[in-house]
């Protein structure tokens, strides 16, 4: 009976969003990883049939998520949530060394990659609180907590160093604006990294100039408040103090592959050979691809492997070049369907816990889909951050199954509720 009543009640448009997200993403590994000599779809030696291995798995994983009571999900959120924290944990002393990275457990020819699973962990565990405590998280003490729950995972990724996987927990940091943080946190957020940006490419000296000469202009416009002198002073100051340290940061706590990634998408520097071959190659696919594209599988610049291991962040560079503009858009269209799709359904959830959880998930997603086109475009540094659906990997694309599927349960059995 719930079975068939989840089945009923189940968005199909959100089901079938994704089916064509991963049939395409499938379509583009294929097309990324395929050889002159013919091999078997069955021979988990090549690329592309691992990944259809990857997504029968993904079908098994569905059914079994929609096959569960709702009321798990929420119940047990604390518990999924620590086993997280704990799997994170146990890479520094059990985790595989791939790449100078802590970041896999190996199981003879696969890997798992826990992190993948802790976004899902960490959206439920933060849907939890929320909505146990019943606030707008208006409360300082309620969002120190709410920040806690999600930045703790990013802190035990970064040590890894998996700086990409950490950075996307900060996505999660939306959801909570829907239940009523104070905007100064967004606001905060991006006038530091307009100040960390804008130091790298001017200097210090110029940017604490032009702080200190807005802060004047806006102190003499509010002339009538004059008492507010002092707020005037301790902001400039820590805006001045920050572009200072700027320096600092960037030379002693970034690596020096992020210096170099930071400083060519700056135009600081030009290295097409070197650590900006990648994202070189990238464009020049993209480009080549026009208005048409070159065809499925005819893409030059991905048959000639141009692009180093095109087939996991950099997929989108092979759309572009054989599906062209046209294919790219289409791309692009699908996965803003789906996003806003998850943002109507969270809004008319009538469960707290559902709709921030429904939230989370659009905010993970879009912050992957955001962050990895920018990135394979050239306006971002490269950071590791897959495409949802796509990029080749059984890690990646479960996480990202879990993590939507959920939601899809706990939307339909609120169905009746609406």
């Amino acid at each position: 009976m719930q079975r068939n009543s989840t089945l009923q009640n189940i968005d199909w448009i959100t089901v079938i969003l994704y089916l064509l997200l991963v049939g395409m993403g499938w379509m583009n590994i294929y097309s990324a990883s395929l050889s002159d000599s013919a091999v078997s779809f069955t021979d988990l030696g090549n690329i592309y049939a691992k990944q259809l291995f990857f997504i029968g798995l993904s079908l098994v994983l569905i059914v079994f998520i929609l096959a569960v009571e709702a009321k798990f999900y929420e119940r047990f959120s604390s518990v999924i949530y620590l086993l997280a924290l704990a799997s994170l944990l146990g890479l520094f002393v059990f985790g595989k060394d791939i790449n100078g990275a802590k970041s896999w457990y190996s199981f003879g020819a696969f890997g798992l990659q826990p992190s993948e699973f802790a976004k899902a962990a960490t959206a439920l565990a933060l849907s939890k609180y929320l909505s146990d405590i019943q606030t707008n998280v208006r409360l300082f003490n309620h969002q120190l907590k709410a920040f806690l729950i999600i930045i703790l995972p990013a802190l035990f990724i970064i040590p890894q160093p998996d700086p990409g996987s950490a950075l996307i927990f900060t996505a999660l940091i939306f959801p909570l604006y829907r239940e009523g943080l104070s905007f100064i946190y967004l606001l905060l957020g991006f006038i530091v990294a307009f100040l960390f940006v804008a130091t790298l490419l001017i200097g210090a000296y110029w940017v604490a100039a032009g702080v200190a000469a807005i802060a004047v202009v806006l102190w003499i416009k509010n002339r009538k408040k004059r008492r507010n002198l002092g707020k005037y002073v301790i902001i400039t100051g820590a805006c001045v103090a920050f572009a200072f340290s700027v320096s600092y940061i960037f030379n002693n706590v970034f690596e020096q592959r992020h210096r170099d990634r930071f400083n060519i998408v700056l135009g600081k520097e030009v290295d097409t050979r070197g650590i900006g071959y990648n994202t070189n190659q990238s464009e020049i696919a993209i480009g080549s691809g026009g208005f048409w594209g070159k065809g499925w599988t005819k893409g030059t610049q991905t048959k000639g492997n141009f692009v180093p291991e095109q087939h996991t962040d950099y997929i989108f560079s092979t759309v572009g070049e054989e599906w062209g503009f046209l294919g790219s858009i289409i791309v692009v269209i699908l996965f803003l369907w789906l996003i806003i799709r998850l943002l109507i359904l969270a809004e008319r959830q009538k469960q707290q816990f559902a709709r921030v959880y429904g939230y989370s998930v659009a905010a993970i997603l879009f912050f992957h889909f955001f962050v990895n086109i920018g990135m394979v475009t050239g306006l971002f540094p490269t950071v590791g951050i897959p495409l949802p659906f796509f990029s080749y990997g059984g890690s990646a694309l479960w996480g990202f199954t879990i993590l939507l599927f959920i939601f899809v349960k706990l939307d339909s059995s609120n169905f009746i509720n609406r």
